[in-house]
């Protein structure tokens, strides 16, 4: 028998997914996405991350926009073969994510590259990804507001939306 939690969890995820609710899904476009494997100065593995790179025209070199560490192989970037991008999908922190690159590369470091890149661009001074906050704005001013259906089934509208 399937939990209550499990049920919930697949019902948003779901609901995530459908069509007609793109702004519950932040999505970033990058211009390289790179999937870095960490190792010590012994050679032992120590975490696998992405880093999410722009181009700067005017440094003329890629820079760090954000990173993130890889907890699956689920979060690994697929090729879009139709799109000629990568595409990266995960839930992040709670929130579905996806970040689309025209480019990918796969390294294995004895340093962190987001680490170093920080002498060329402090982290206060990057991007970053979209956050939930511009999530919210954009949801705020659509005029969709999801119905809350009642325990009985039947359809209750929220204050927002009662005429």
């Amino acid at each position: 028998m399937m939990s209550m939690n499990w049920m919930i969890g697949l019902g948003v995820m779901l609901v995530s997914y459908l069509p007609g609710n793109p702004e519950a899904i932040l999505r970033d476009r990058v211009d390289l996405v790179e999937v870095n494997h960490y190792h010590d100065a012994r050679g032992q593995h120590v975490f696998d991350q992405l880093i999410f790179y722009d181009w700067s025209s005017q440094q003329r070199r890629f820079q760090v926009r954000a990173w993130r560490l890889i907890k699956s192989d689920s979060q690994l970037p697929k090729r879009e073969h139709r799109a000629g991008l990568w595409l990266v999908r995960w839930h992040d922190e709670g929130t579905l994510r996806e970040v689309t690159a025209t480019s990918h590369r796969e390294t294995w470091t004895r340093h962190d590259p987001e680490l170093v890149e920080r002498d060329f661009l402090p982290q206060e001074q990057r991007l970053d990804l979209s956050s939930r906050s511009e999530l919210s704005a954009r949801w705020q001013r659509t005029s969709y507001r999801p119905a809350l259906i009642g325990r009985d089934g039947s359809e209750a509208l929220p204050a927002s939306n009662a005429r």
